[in-house]
């Protein structure tokens, strides 16, 4: 009887236990649903805010992509860093190689010996994605493609782009070495626009004429964006587009909307469309969570004392401003900063070295500093400063 009673008795509670899981089975699918911010077709993809560096969303983004145009972020990189130098200015005229012109795909159709200025240049490939006018600004600027490819892999690990490795210069290859990330393509994406905004003056041309100037004459050639986000997302100011067969259809896709600016790269997009809608997506999610906090630290500091120094306080600066990128809902009015400053200082300080910082907190929690700094030199001193201090004060 004990045996029928205990068969009897499991038998309630399996079935019990089936009630509860189908009774619960579409709460959970609902929450499963609900925990995916955005549904994408492409398989890798990355979304930050640029002035933090902070993720809002990724998936797959460390996966190994073939990144076709989009390889010339890097390249304008350089080419923009060699501008701040002062190695190349726009006005510049590039002559194009034989080797330049050789190249198919994407092409502004430079002839041999040709002659464009920088600032035409940046055009073509920002524009138009220019292979010709990608290697052509690699020899000028490093004297082959070899070395300025070489320039570009450097550039690369010195931003942690650990996943990245390049072949050429434009992204024509299907050399399986010639690779990247969606997370490396936001970096490399993040130092261009926010360390070189002026190319938002080449990435946010719809439509433009450049003139060929060769032996058969001058003609006329319309340079037409790539990237149609330009007319299908209004907040759009970039960025770069790329697709080969191997590639498929790759985006870094750049917007600024309430002053918050978001770089969305979708990688191995099955189609053209699907890239942009993906990236729109992305970026409207993006707008939808954020809210972005900003101190441009122009406040006054006060000077701290320097004990042993030939003067007695020290001027200090702020080193940089702070910003912090909000995707839950905080209410940033809260945020408190708080400056730690030591009473004094010994000298010698000099310019530049750290004397505190300033400490934001949210909601009782840190979510950042910023190091203020010395603003000038302050000597140790020596007797004889001793001596001219106590006649001063006699003078006085």
């Amino acid at each position: 009887m004990n045996c029928v009673y205990r068969k009897v008795t499991a038998r309630k509670i399996i079935s019990l236990m089936l009630v509860i899981c189908l009774i619960w089975m579409p709460g959970i699918k609902a929450y499963a649903e609900e925990s995916a911010p955005v549904t994408i077709a492409a398989p890798s993809a990355i979304l930050l805010e640029a002035s933090t560096g902070t993720v809002i969303y990724e998936q797959n983004a460390d996966a190994a992509c073939s990144p076709a145009s989009i390889t010339k972020i890097m390249t304008l990189l350089l080419i923009f860093e060699a501008l701040e130098r002062g190695d190349i200015k726009l006005e510049d005229e590039v002559m194009t190689s034989a080797h330049a012109q050789s190249m198919g795909g994407s092409q502004v159709f430079l002839e041999e010996g040709e002659m464009q200025t920088v600032d035409t240049m940046i055009k073509c490939i920002a524009v138009a994605s220019g292979n010709d006018a990608a290697v052509a600004m690699a020899e000028f600027i490093a004297g082959s493609e070899e070395e300025f490819v070489s320039r570009m892999n450097e550039k690369a690990q010195a931003l942690g782009m650990n996943g990245t490795h390049f072949e050429d210069c434009c992204g024509l290859t299907d050399s399986d070495n010639h690779y990247t990330t969606a997370r490396d393509v936001a970096a490399m994406s993040r130092e261009l626009i926010t360390r070189h905004p002026d190319v938002f003056n080449y990435t946010m041309i719809w439509m433009e004429d450049i003139t060929h100037n060769t032996a058969r004459g001058s003609s006329t050639f319309t340079l037409s964006s790539t990237n149609k986000l330009l007319k299908q997302y209004q907040w759009t100011t970039g960025l770069k587009t790329g697709s080969t067969s191997k590639a498929k259809y790759c985006l870094s896709a750049t917007a600024r909307k309430d002053d918050i600016d978001l770089i969305a790269v979708v990688m191995t997009a099955p189609d053209y469309k699907v890239r942009f809608s993906d990236a729109a997506t992305l970026l409207n999610y993006g707008y939808s969570v954020s809210a972005l906090y900003k101190d441009a630290n122009q406040d006054a500091l006060p000077r701290l004392l320097i004990d042993g120094g030939v003067q007695d306080d020290a001027g200090l600066s702020y080193q940089q401003g702070f910003s912090y990128l909000d995707v839950k809902g905080n209410d940033l009015s809260t945020i408190e900063k708080v400056i730690h400053l030591p009473e004094s200082a010994q000298a010698p300080v000099k310019a530049g070295d750290k004397a505190g910082e300033a400490v934001y907190r949210l909601n009782g929690e840190t979510i950042g500093t910023v190091p203020i700094l010395f603003s000038e030199n302050v000597e140790k001193a020596v007797y004889r400063d001793y001596v001219l201090k106590v006649l001063s004060y006699f003078l006085l």
